[in-house]
């Protein structure tokens, strides 16, 4: 699976699922980190990378007709960074089998 980590999350997470085996990255190292949700949306379609945000923006971008990236759509309230890390440590094989399922939208909660 590819990822790309949005703004409202930290650079940890990309790290993390790195770590994980996941070809993750996030959006400042590839300088997107002030850029709008469609030109985020569209990096990561043209890499067929996931979204990973908080964003609900990026909800109506998945499920437009014709759309065909993923969203990995954080819906957990502000947590602390080593609560964040558990919840993706403890969801990971259900959101890789999601993915593989062909979900649009992941919902993380």
């Amino acid at each position: 699976m590819r990822v790309l980590v949005d703004n409202q999350l930290p650079v940890a997470l990309a790290r993390f699922l790195a770590a994980k085996g996941i070809d993750a990255i996030h959006v400042s190292a590839v300088g997107l980190e002030r850029a709008e949700d469609r030109e985020i949306w569209q990096f990561a379609s043209g890499q067929q990378r996931a979204v990973i945000s908080k964003d609900d923006d990026f909800v109506h971008l998945a499920v437009r007709p014709g759309s065909t990236g993923l969203l990995i759509w954080v819906r957990l309230g502000n947590c602390r960074k080593p609560a964040l890390l558990a919840v993706f440590e403890s969801l990971l094989p259900k959101i890789l089998e999601a993915a593989t399922e062909g979900q649009r939208v992941i919902e993380i909660r």
